[in-house]
């Protein structure tokens, strides 16, 4: 009795592992082979599907740019637009744009049917805003559209190991701020061409701007420090609360900007070949005589930028100097600018420039042995050393705003993460 129950078991473990073993080639068989997918059901003849008797047709849109020494109006006519269609158009635009500020060069999007009249044109007024002009059935309609623009704070740093623009560019950022960092805040206390050192470093809280999402450029440094050779500059943007107006202050209110930008050459890395001197070595005349100037010797065509605030008293050729820019500024300074391959626009004897406007450009007009700027400042007619000369700040911060502006600093000081000057002001220090 127990041998038959025996043999029933092992009987049974039998099927088991045989069942197993058929269901695992089934598994496998499947995987190898599988089968073909099911036919589709059987349908009747293809029916065509039709647009919705109301869908818009396609239009078909192409980028038009005027032509030189020609008009919007002649454009449309050579685009089949009838006089009727020009007339209708002005009259709608007349409210929102003049379509005279439209030149040749200037680039329009037109949208038309495929084998019909215009349906839609476009304008690129600006950055932010653009026209759009339609056509219904009845007549034209035209409105100004908006780019929507968002700001956003930014938190920007880097170590310096060639030049600013380099350094920024390894952050992730544009040649653009290194423009704002130094015409802006540090250009009257270093001059980015020449007093660079390896290992130099900056700090910048910045607003970023976007056009519909898309990154668009800066629009304000609220607060900036850069250390330059183991010497610390910082920067705090400050907005007069009654007049609007902007300024750029350190941490104990005193302005940023002095009577001189320290350099002539707007910020193209440029090397100096020849330093102030009452006696040197003429490469020309082969004599010694003296050199009031600095050279700055940087490719031609490289902007060289007004030093300071002031008129043009000269700007013309003048024998060894070449094409030269005189300027007369305050506190009796003037300063001239000698072997320029040509002038910056609207510079002319009586003009008014502001520091950092372009009076011309980098050339070898003159006696000259290869591009450079030779650059001269003068006080109460005496040449003085551009780049050792002591240069008196602007005014400072208004005093009825100190504490209005030390609320800023505490502030800014906090995203420019300066923890020394928190602590500062915590511990009640005033200016």
């Amino acid at each position: 009795m127990g041998r038959a129950k025996l043999n029933r078991a092992r009987v049974a473990a039998a099927a088991a592992v045989a069942l197993a073993a058929i269901a695992a080639l089934a598994v496998l068989f499947r995987a190898l082979f599988p089968p073909a997918p099911d036919a589709p059901p059987e349908t009747g003849p293809a029916v065509p599907v039709l647009a919705a008797p109301d869908a818009a047709p396609p239009l078909v849109e192409d980028k038009i740019v005027i032509p030189p020494r020609s008009t919007l109006a002649e454009l449309l006519k050579r685009r089949g637009f009838t006089d009727r269609e020009i007339h209708d158009l002005r009259e709608a635009v007349k409210p929102v744009y003049d379509l005279g500020r439209i030149r040749a060069g200037q680039e329009l999007r037109l949208a038309s049917l495929a084998d019909g009249p215009w349906r839609r044109l476009e304008y690129d007024i600006d950055e932010t805003k653009y026209l759009v002009v339609e056509r219904r059935e009845d007549r034209v309609e035209a409105e100004l559209k908006y780019v929507p623009v968002e700001f956003r704070p930014a938190f920007v740093s880097g170590v310096i190991e060639d030049s600013l623009v380099a350094a920024l560019n390894k952050a992730g950022e544009q040649d653009s701020l290194a423009i704002d960092i130094v015409e802006r805040c540090f250009g009257w206390d270093v001059d980015f061409n020449t007093d660079l050192r390896k290992g130099d470093s900056f700090r910048v809280f910045v607003e970023k701007r976007f056009l519909d999402g898309r990154f668009a450029g800066y629009r304000d440094i609220l607060a900036a420090e850069f250390v330059n050779d183991g010497r610390v500059f910082r920067a705090f943007r400050f907005t007069y609360p009654d007049t609007g107006a902007a300024d750029y202050f350190d941490e104990n209110g005193g302005s940023r900007r002095k009577d001189f930008l320290r350099s002539p050459i707007k910020f193209m890395t440029p090397r100096i070949t020849s330093r102030f001197s009452a006696s040197r070595f003429h490469p020309i005349h082969k004599i010694y005589r003296p050199h009031y100037g600095v050279d700055y010797a940087a490719p031609i065509g490289t902007p060289v930028q007004a030093t300071a605030d002031g008129e043009v008293t000269f700007a013309g050729r003048e024998a060894g100097a070449g094409n030269l820019v005189r300027m007369r500024h305050k506190n009796a300074y003037q300063t001239a600018y000698l072997h320029l391959s040509g002038f910056g626009r609207g510079v002319r004897r009586g003009a008014q420039l502001k520091g950092g406007d372009i009076v011309g450009y980098v050339g070898s007009s003159g006696d000259s042995t290869g591009p450079h700027l030779d650059y001269r400042i003068y006080h109460h007619g005496s040449p003085v050393n551009p780049l050792g000369h002591k240069f008196k700040p602007a005014d400072p911060l208004r005093k009825e705003f100190l504490e209005d502006y030390r609320k800023e600093v505490e502030r800014l000081g906090v995203a420019l993460r300066l923890p020394e000057v928190v602590r500062a002001y915590a511990a009640g220090l005033s200016f």
